[in-house]
């Protein structure tokens, strides 16, 4: 096994964070849009917003254009974070099987995703919960990111930090074990076939079919969990909506129909197609560098 590399690590954050200042007032009308309609919470139980478009313009209309960025200063922190530790630990992971890219497997990325999903999601889980947190209040909320983050840990402890880490590392997991093996075994293929080079066009393509695979195979958990982040600890114990990640999922199906687990699917696709799309051409640059 060749020793570590730390640039996979350092071009993983910075590419990652490039992708989510591009597409970041995307990510918010997805959480807006997944939080509203719950019949069991009277501050989410209007539909505001009728859509991505809809949503983008009376957010921006009623709060401010500054409103579309609620929330970033810990979602670049989370990505400086997770995106750092996802993207070496895969690669890294990938190289600990198979020395040479050639001989990678779907199988290995699979599960080397999988992992680099889980362990990179689970060490940035505050960061989310702050992120959603802001996000889905806008202007409502008082104080900067630090102020909101001891807020959160004096009313609702390392718990309220680490709220539906489950789900997280479960849609990680999903995220990353489908995007980047399909984004890796999308551009073998076309490269093997003679079709395009190793080139810009190649990595466009490859990241726009990651990207959709992804959001196909995550928005449902993406829902619950936007949503068990979302809700607040009760000083008695237990959630003022929601049982746990099971009893989210079985709700929001029961009071809302199925198609209540897409909510924000478009927002959802439209980042995700995008920050892919952002991240692996970045990615790919800065690999070429040479030093």
């Amino acid at each position: 096994m060749s020793a570590l590399n730390w640039k996979p690590f350092i071009y993983g954050g910075l590419a990652s964070i490039t992708a989510e200042c591009g597409t970041f007032p995307i990510d918010l009308t997805k959480t807006r849009l997944q939080v509203q309609g719950q019949v069991n919470d009277a501050k989410y139980k209007e539909i505001r917003y009728r859509g991505m478009v809809h949503a983008l313009v009376r957010i921006c209309r009623e709060e401010g254009l500054k409103a579309l960025y609620s929330g970033i200063a810990p979602a670049m922190l989370r990505q400086a974070s997770y995106g750092t530790i996802k993207i070496g630990t895969y690669q890294s992971l990938k190289r600990m099987f198979v020395e040479h890219p050639e001989d990678e497997t779907l199988m290995i990325n699979v599960l080397c995703g999988v992992l680099s999903g889980v362990i990179s999601s689970s060490i940035a889980n505050p960061t989310d919960v702050l992120k959603i947190r802001m996000q889905a209040q806008g202007s409502v909320i008082q104080g900067g990111m630090m102020g909101n983050f001891i807020q959160i840990y004096q009313k609702e402890g390392t718990k309220g930090l680490w709220k539906a880490i489950s789900l997280t590392a479960q849609r990680a997991a999903i995220v990353v074990g489908v995007e980047l093996p399909v984004y890796d075994l999308t551009k073998k293929h076309i490269i093997m076939s003679g079709f395009m080079g190793d080139t810009v066009y190649t990595h466009f393509l490859s990241s726009f079919t990651c990207g959709l695979a992804g959001a196909l195979a995550s928005n449902p958990i993406d829902v619950v969990r936007t949503r068990m982040m979302n809700q607040r600890s009760q000083q008695h114990g237990g959630h003022s909506n929601y049982k746990g990640t099971l009893d989210c999922l079985l709700q929001t199906w029961k009071n809302e129909g199925f198609f209540a687990l897409y909510k924000g699917f478009w927002p959802n696709w439209l980042r995700l197609g995008p920050w892919n799309i952002i991240f692996f051409l970045t990615y790919e640059q800065l690999k070429k560098l040479d030093f």
